[in-house]
């Protein structure tokens, strides 16, 4: 489904809207890029459109990979950026950024780093699962224990548990070398509490979809550069970038797609190896 045949239009009453913005990838200075890519006028462009085609979301969610040199520069504007959107925003943390800083400069103007918030029908979880410079994931037992008391306390609402990292593999190998590295306790949890519908996450630059053990499992394309799929070395796709947007029924249906600049942005160094 494209955004730009009325996504959001004729869904049921009580369902909620939502815009995921993913992997920015910001630095300090505007004027810096990933690869060639500014990322600040990639998100600028990603933002606008999402905007447009949407109108405001019930809730923006950004899940990682935010600020790239996890400058306070960036969060600071980062936050401006995302308070001016009109919709409260909910910010997990990548292995790119700090979660002590995000935590500090991230919880004002509409801008939150909460671990859970609850609206509707729904209740949406915001797990952290970075590993101290380190790219790969791990939930430790303190982010175990805070899903599963979430999900105790709200058994009659539909879930759906965001996190930055891939909790199963997407068939590109360099990529999933980095992926969650305990991904068994989270799926053992979680089949314990049916009123999850589905495991929301950044990290892999592309666009992903698959059912797993009932479960609706979504990845989606930075709001800067792609990754190649389903490849076993690094390597950059001519994907432009974008975001996905997802609307959370109240019977648990989860409807869900992904919309991409109409150009590719120049710039992008193709040649790269890695970052």
């Amino acid at each position: 489904m494209s955004a730009d045949t009325n996504t959001f239009q004729n869904l049921p009453e009580g369902s909620l809207k939502v815009l995921q913005l993913t992997d920015c990838h910001l630095y300090a200075d505007t004027s810096r890029c990933l690869l060639g890519m500014n990322t600040q006028e990639t998100l600028n462009l990603v933002s606008a459109m999402a905007l447009e085609q949407l109108g405001t979301p019930d809730m923006i969610l950004a899940t990682g990979d935010l600020v790239h040199d996890a400058s306070e520069t960036g969060y600071r504007r980062l936050r401006k950026q995302f308070a001016g959107f009109g919709a409260p925003t909910f910010c997990l943390p990548g292995n790119h950024d700090i979660p002590e800083i995000m935590d500090r400069l991230l919880n004002q103007d509409g801008v939150s780093t909460i671990p859970s918030t609850q609206q509707g029908n729904w209740s949406l979880i915001f797990l952290d699962s970075t590993i101290p410079k380190e790219p790969g994931g791990h939930l430790d037992e303190s982010q175990l224990e805070l899903l599963k008391d979430e999900l105790q306390k709200h058994p009659d609402k539909h879930t759906l548990v965001c996190m930055h990292h891939h909790p199963i593999p997407v068939d590109s190998a360099w990529m999933d070398s980095m992926a969650l590295n305990n991904p068994e306790p989270l799926f053992e949890l979680l089949a314990k509490h049916k009123q999850v519908k589905g495991i929301l996450c950044g990290h892999i630059h592309q666009e992903f979809e698959r059912n797993y053990h009932n479960l609706l499992l979504l990845g989606s394309p930075s709001t800067c550069i792609q990754f190649i799929s389903g490849q076993d070395k690094f390597g950059l796709a001519d994907n432009p970038p974008g975001y996905r947007w997802l609307a959370l029924l109240p019977d648990g249906e989860i409807r869900s797609g992904v919309e991409l600049l109409p150009e590719m942005p120049e710039g992008l160094e193709f040649n790269s190896s890695g970052y």
